[in-house]
């Protein structure tokens, strides 16, 4: 199940488009991306693994390539930008399964995660890196929205 990796931000994201679009004329190995960017390969990967779960980027066997829909990231203004980031979280999780909740304080939306298998915030710090994806990347997207009670999803 694809899960957005709670390491990965939304300006790595923009960074690793960028670099592979201008400097890699959008298609590098890890080991030259890891280099270009002055990243540890265990700080780039959560980044990689999310921009590919969101189908921004193609990667195997230790190569990486910009996809259309990041090409077409990179050549969008904002409200495009977020257009598509949001498009792109419904599929996978936590945002599918917070769809399916409409309205969802994060122990609910955690609880509900585990019954779905989902085990990536299933650690100690799993509530708090819960919430810190669904601010940054549901509510850039607008795909959320805070409420007194937790979360809500926008229309």
């Amino acid at each position: 199940m694809d899960v957005i990796d709670p390491n990965a931000r939304i300006a790595d994201l923009v960074g690793l488009l960028y670099v592979l679009s201008n400097i890699f004329d959008g298609k590098t190995d890890l080991y030259r991306l890891e280099k270009e960017m002055e990243v540890d390969i265990d700080d780039l990967m959560p980044i990689v693994y999310t921009a590919s779960n969101l189908g921004l980027v193609n990667a195997e066997s230790g190569d990486i390539s910009i996809a259309e829909k990041g090409i077409e990231y990179i050549k969008s203004g904002m409200f495009q930008r977020k257009n598509i980031i949001k498009s792109s979280l419904t599929k996978i999780e936590p945002f599918n399964t917070a769809i399916s909740m409409n309205s969802f304080s994060i122990d609910d939306l955690l609880d509900r995660l585990k019954e779905n298998g989902v085990q990536t915030f299933n650690n100690p710090d799993g509530s708090h890196d819960l919430e810190v994806i669904l601010i940054e990347w549901g509510m850039y997207s607008k795909l959320l929205k805070k409420t007194d009670d937790g979360f809500e999803v926008i229309s």
